[in-house]
């Protein structure tokens, strides 16, 4: 391994005579080029070329290399995620769809389940047998919307796509900024129907679901915020109008309309009806009617939670890294064992 001008020259492998081929790695496309290897091992056999010092350099560098070209590759990628960010407010924005395309992004990811590490946000709501769930109903809808922005972005997944519709929806209606994280991975393995919150019921099937997620009380709350959005339809879930007198306004007025009570026109499930009367949800009900701020806070942070149930950037990263280190370690094994035998073949002749 060397650095000429600037650039580093890494030694790829040596040939029979010892001649290194050098890649230069500093252009979109390596540069072969033959040269003499400059590490030698007098004390094996004096005056010829020795590749072992090389291959330790080639293996530690290439590591190096193989990082560094991951990270650009998901520079390209975040670059990618931005312009279908731009589309996506443009999209949401022009059709008025922010409620359902916040309600495609949680009932992709409402699925997780902790134990068994199956489920969550990984795209497969957009598989026919399940979107036909009836806690689904109308999402399709959402899903061909969003192909729209998946044709001119190809690259970005539907995983990170849903997701990111989610995050732009809550945006564009006055909500709060949501970070958000590319990375995550498809899938095709659709989870059993029933996983989803079952707004008949009350507290204690809410926290079985959100539990079963590994979310807390206060995630259950927060997140029920977000009925602030849209309303329900009769023919979809059975029940009937909006949650709040401005179902395109992200605001805490789902919190303040649950404390009136029940008010003409106005929707409360069951579900709803529960954070009241349960006294560890309504505490934070009573927080979130009084302080918006308090509200979008703790908002942005349990959707930004609900968003990567099952995923980990940093355990995304580990697998790409554990990965290159594996193959790394493999072909440098190989390498020293060719090199092992043409020495002894050397020796016995």
């Amino acid at each position: 391994m060397s650095v000429v001008g600037g650039r580093v020259w890494v030694y790829e492998r040596c040939s029979e005579n010892w001649k290194g081929i050098l890649l230069d790695r500093d252009g979109d496309e390596p540069a072969i080029r033959r040269r003499r290897c400059s590490s030698r091992n007098p004390s094996i056999i004096p005056g010829e070329i020795k590749p072992i010092n090389c291959l330790i350099h080639y293996a530690l560098l290439e590591i190096l290399l193989a990082t560094n070209f991951s990270a650009m590759a998901g520079k390209e990628y975040v670059k990618e995620i931005e312009r279908a960010r731009r589309d996506l407010r443009a999209l949401i924005s022009s059709k008025n769809c922010a409620p359902i395309m916040l309600r495609l992004a949680w009932h992709d990811a409402g699925t997780y389940d902790a134990k068994t590490k199956t489920g969550g946000p990984n795209g497969s709501i957009r598989n026919e047998a399940e979107y036909k769930h009836p806690a689904n109903n109308g999402l399709k809808i959402a899903i061909d919307l969003c192909e729209e922005v998946k044709a001119k972005h190809q690259k970005i997944t539907y995983a990170d796509l849903y997701q990111l519709a989610g995050v732009v929806a809550v945006e564009v209606t006055g909500g709060p900024t949501i970070d958000f994280i590319p990375g995550r991975k498809d899938s095709m393995i659709s989870p059993e129907e029933g996983r989803l919150p079952d707004a008949n019921k009350g507290a204690s099937h809410l926290r079985n679901v959100f539990n079963r997620m590994g979310l807390s009380d206060q995630d259950i709350v927060a997140l029920s915020g977000g009925h602030t959005l849209g309303r329900a339809h009769r023919e979809r879930s059975g029940f009937e109008g909006p949650w709040t007198r401005d179902p395109l306004k992200f605001d805490n007025s789902y919190f303040v309309e649950l404390l009136k009570g029940d008010s003409g026109g106005l929707l409360k499930l069951p579900t709803d009806k529960a954070l009241v009367e349960d006294p560890e949800f309504r505490k934070y009900v009573n927080l979130y009617a009084k302080d918006e701020e308090a509200f979008f806070k703790d908002y942005a942070a349990s959707h930004k939670r609900l968003s990567e149930l099952g995923f980990s950037p940093l355990s995304s990263l580990a697998s790409g890294l554990k990965k290159t280190l594996t193959a790394v370690a493999v072909a440098a094994t190989l390498v020293v064992l060719s090199y092992i035998y043409e020495v002894n073949r050397r020796e016995s002749e």
